[in-house]
């Protein structure tokens, strides 16, 4: 807790502190008594004082505790620090692999999980930041209206998920009809609860602190549940475009680290000093050639390529279909400086190995300044990691910082040269018109489909 001075001399021992005089009172007044509109401009003088400091007053905040497992500290004891945090680091990294390939396995479900626990955690790590280094001011409310943001911001997007992608679901319960039809009133009603909340909370000479902390909680709320909404629909549109992304971030992260570690020498950022071109440049050509096998590999399974869909029927989700052209072998003619190298001119790819080009690129290139912008945070207030939750690595956030701004331009690329309208979508708006309005519309695409010859015109007797 910061210590409140009032400016002159600081009292001896046993002495009571006492007020500087205020305008118009002499300094050596005898007040015996002071009216409580005085002592509440005093205190609003106090908090005035606090609401006024600048960044460098900003308390360090105390270093995260050391988490690793004993067991490894006994083995690793004979090495130096580098080689103990190579080793710490490197036991971590292959068992988070081993349990997301588990996960992967378990299915689309627990996937989806696994992406919500992800940004409950980043969005708690970044919040208790912004708790501790403004504890001090005992800010009224903050955490208990952060986390009810949290769950309105969540309703809202995972709402309009279930909207869009478990129409046929929904229309057999009449309860959820109701939460549907109405989704976004019942959200937004909840918002507004929350907003009138902390209007009621604020404190006169509190108000700028409050209104920091009330945008702490949205940019956060921005960073993770915006995010993680986008990795979700990325997975609706088959795993391999939940996976593709992921992997090369992850590939990206471990070569450039390993090409840092030994072949390291020039800098690449002052906000990263441990960051060089060594490794950036070793890990950009690492990653694209371990996107186009991994994408070469995963267009093979209906398991990875076809949308994930909930089927009623058997009330579980299903990944089966007749893969898109994206995932079926096409062949290409080479260029000419290809057809040298490789002495070949035609080759046989899968479309989706090319796009797995621009998501590789994206990964190195652009992907690593989202840990640029948190490494630009976490020195902003004197921060090694977001938190300790993985030992060698830091918090969650700080292993998942490139994957929100990939899991954007995953999202991005799909709406822009992939996707086209949604069936579940268009199905659900015509489920809720009137009768005869839907009969209009079969009749109009009854028509259309006979124009077009897909339908045989129904001869009449």
């Amino acid at each position: 807790m910061l210590e409140l001075r009032y400016r002159g001399s600081c009292p001896g021992p046993g002495e009571a502190v006492s007020p500087p005089p205020r305008e118009g009172e002499a300094a050596g007044g005898d007040h015996e008594t002071e009216s409580t509109s005085d002592k509440e401009t005093d205190i609003d003088d106090r908090y005035g004082d606090l609401d006024s400091r600048t960044d460098s007053d900003i308390p360090e905040i105390p270093a995260s505790s050391d988490r690793t497992p004993e067991i490894l500290k006994k083995a690793l004891s004979g090495l130096s620090s580098r080689w103990k945090n190579w080793w710490i680091r490197g036991i971590l990294t292959l068992t988070m692999i081993s349990l997301f390939f588990l996960i992967i396995y378990m299915g689309s479900f627990m996937l989806m999980l696994l992406v919500l626990g992800i940004q409950v955690k980043c969005f708690h790590e970044i919040i208790t930041i912004g708790y501790r280094v403004y504890h001090s001011y005992d800010l009224p409310w903050f955490r208990t209206l952060s986390w009810y943001f949290l769950l309105c911001v969540n309703y809202f997007f995972y709402g309009e998920t279930v909207a869009d992608y478990f129409a046929t679901f929904v229309q057999r319960e009449e309860q959820l009809q109701f939460l549907i039809r109405y989704h976004r009133f019942i959200s937004f009603a909840l918002y507004l609860a929350g907003f009138c909340m902390f209007v009621l909370s604020l404190v006169k000479k509190h108000y700028r602190l409050q209104f920091y902390m009330f945008a702490w909680t949205h940019v956060t709320l921005l960073i993770t549940v915006t995010q993680s909404h986008l990795v979700i629909q990325n997975l609706f549109e088959g795993m391999i475009w939940f996976l593709v992304p992921i992997s090369s971030v992850i590939c990206n992260d471990i070569t450039a680290y390993l090409f840092g570690f030994f072949f390291g020498r020039t800098p690449l950022i002052k906000l990263s000093p441990k960051k060089t071109w060594e490794g950036f440049i070793g890990g950009f050509f690492s990653t694209v050639v371990f996107g186009f096998i991994a994408a070469y590999v995963l267009s093979k399974y209906q398991y990875f390529v076809c949308p994930v869909e909930y089927r009623s029927d058997v009330n579980s989700f299903v990944t089966e279909c007749e893969p898109s052209e994206l995932f079926q072998l096409q062949t290409y003619s080479l260029p000419p400086f290809l057809k040298a190298v490789l002495r070949q001119e035609r080759v046989s790819l899968y479309p989706f190995q090319i796009h797995s080009i621009a998501l590789s690129t994206f990964a190195s290139l652009i992907g690593p300044f989202g840990g640029f912008f948190a490494s630009g945070f976490k020195r902003a207030f004197k921060i090694k990691d977001f938190a300790n939750t993985i030992p060698g690595h830091g918090g969650i956030m700080d292993r998942f910082d490139c994957q929100y701004l990939m899991a954007t331009f995953v999202h991005v690329y799909i709406t822009s040269f992939i996707r086209g309208p949604n069936p579940s979508k268009v199905l659900q708006q015509l489920l809720v018109l009137q009768p005869e309005q839907q009969l209009n519309i079969y009749k109009t695409l009854k028509t259309h489909l006979i124009e077009k010859g897909i339908l045989q015109p129904t001869l009449k007797v």
